[in-house]
Order: structure tokens, then sequence, then C-alpha cells
């Protein structure tokens, strides 16, 4: 690998210009799972979440549905509802109706990176009139501490982390993101988890690798993310979409799959990188878990567990833990 001189790059584009940087120089070669949201990938993985073979959405939503009574019977009355990276607000927006069709306010506060995700979630909740939106477009890390900051005194929290997006944590950063998230928490606040669960591995390829080829879009548009936003110059026909399902560490990976010797350079991030026939960029884990081990990591993270759901068709797991 050699460098080149770095265009120059400011705010959301300088911190992606400093990942790909060194993500790129690792072996294997990485980069964040964060930056498939773009616009256009936030648009795509929409996409993904209506295909038959990826059931993780539709089975959560079911889940949601039929226990939004007795999730919001478990909480107080006086409630901010804080989603990590939440999407279109959709999920959300079924908790919300339940919470609000007693005559109760809810204080709405959306943190992700992605956005058109902002966007589109803010739209879709504000048909509300005692609901209060505010979003951050922030880390989810940044987004929390500056929410707890602002936190009136009296005010409990049910913390929404869905979708099974702690999966894309390896084990170490997911206990450390799940201990930020207990230290911005007070007693008496809540965490609604979900995730997804160990099945068989066809199934699991087909969520990852469908025959529509949404997924491998999805993939690719991180070519065309760093093509658009740091001058690269990716061939995408240089590089294939792979899922492969690691039982050892029982994960999904996926890959971006380097088709012959190729040489790519990156003006945005200084880079210019030299690929091997097969050389891969590892672009997203999605851990698969089992309803004790659902519980566990929150338990570990100082939670107690108040309430686990389980959708036994798609095997996907709700967990509600409390801050004793």
């Amino acid at each position: 690998m050699a460098s080149a001189a770095p265009a120059i790059v400011s705010g959301w584009r300088a911190l992606f210009a400093e990942d790909v940087r060194r993500d790129l120089a690792l072996s294997p070669r990485q980069i964040q799972s964060k930056y498939l949201y773009d616009a256009l990938g936030s648009c795509l993985f929409e996409a993904i979440c209506r295909l038959p073979w990826y059931k993780i959405t539709r089975a959560e939503r079911e889940l949601l549905e039929d226990r939004a009574r007795e999730i919001m019977a478990a909480l107080p009355d006086r409630l901010a509802f804080v989603e990590l990276g939440g999407g279109n607000g959709e999920k959300l927006g079924i908790l919300l109706e339940q919470f609000v069709r007693s005559g109760r306010r809810a204080n709405v506060h959306l943190i992700d990176i992605s956005e058109a995700a902002l966007e589109q979630s803010e739209q879709r909740l504000s048909r509300w009139e005692h609901v209060s939106i505010v979003g951050h477009r922030a880390t989810y890390e940044e987004g929390l501490r500056e929410t707890a900051r602002r936190r009136p005194d009296g005010e409990h929290w049910l913390v929404l982390f869905l979708g099974s997006n702690i999966g894309n944590f390896d084990p170490p950063a997911r206990d450390d993101f799940l201990g930020q998230i207990r230290a911005a928490l007070r007693p008496g606040d809540f965490l609604l988890l979900g995730a997804d669960l160990v099945k068989p591995e066809r199934d699991l390829q087909l969520a990852y690798d469908d025959p529509l080829g949404v997924t491998a879009a999805f993939n690719r548009n991180l070519l065309v993310r760093m093509n658009a936003e740091l001058g690269a110059d990716f061939d995408l026909e240089g590089f294939a979409h792979r899922a492969v399902w690691n039982a050892g560490a029982s994960r999904i990976e996926m890959h971006l799959l380097s088709r012959r010797p190729q040489t790519v350079r990156i003006p945005g991030a200084g880079l210019t990188i030299r690929f091997r026939p097969g050389e891969w960029i590892w672009t997203e884990s999605s851990y698969k878990f089992d309803a004790w081990g659902a519980r566990r990591m929150g338990e570990g993270a100082g939670f107690v567990t108040r309430s686990q759901w389980i959708e036994p068709a798609a095997r996907f797991a709700l967990t509600l833990f409390e801050v004793a």
C-alpha cells in the first residue's frame, strides 16, 4: 500500500475518510458497517427488509404488535423514548401508538448517523400531536451522551436498540457498548433489545445473499459511496458480494471480494491500495444468539431481565431489561 496526498474533507466526510484510511490498512481489510447507511444504502436496506428471505424485520414487528400493550404496561407514565439506529421509525411507532392512546405525552430522541433515516423516522412519527421529536445525527455513543446531558429530572427512559443491530458488534465492542448504555441510564429506566437467533445455515445464507441481489447491491454501495465522497476509483464490476456463515463465531460475515488484481486510489483518504485476486474487504458481521445469550449479554452489562418474548418461526427475541 502506498499513500497519496489526501484531499481536503470536513465534518462527517472527514470522519469517514479517517476510518477508511485506518480500517483498510488492517488485515483483513475492513470498513465499519455503519457506513453502509448513506441515503442510497438506507433505501436499499428498506428493500432488504421487505424480501421474503430476510425475516428479522417482520418477526420483530409482529412481536411488537403482539406485545405492545404488555411492554407499555411495564413502563412509567413520564417516559422518553430513545431509539438508536431506528431506520424509518415504523417499529417505534407501534409502541408510541399504544403509549399515546391513553392520552400520555412522550418525548422521542432519534439517534442515527444516517440523515435519510432520521428524516424518514421524523416524518413517520410526527403524526402524533402529543409526541415531541428530536433527531440527533450522531454515533450511538455520542448521541446517548449528549441526550443524557440534557435530560430533565424525573424523566424515565426506554432505550430501544432493535433490528438485531447489536449483532453488528464483535463481543468486546458489544459488551463495551451495552456498558455505555447502562452508564447513561438511571434506576427505573429500561432497554428493549432485539436479537436475531441462530437458525439453519441455508436460511441465513438466503437472508444475506438473496436471489434478487438486493443485499449485494447494498454491500457494493459502499464502493459507490467511497467513489462519490472520497474520490475513489473502485470498479464495481471488480468486486463481488459474498456472505459466509462462520459457525464457530456464530456470525454471518459480508465481504467484498476482489475478482482480479487491481489498484484502487482513494484520494480523500490518502490511499492507493493494490488488491490481489480473492482478497476481500470485510464490511459487516451479524452475530446470532440463543435466547439465554440474549439475556446474558444485558445482564452482564448490569441490567435486570424483566421479560423476554420469542418469535418461534423466524427465531427472533425481544428482551426488556431494567436498571434496578
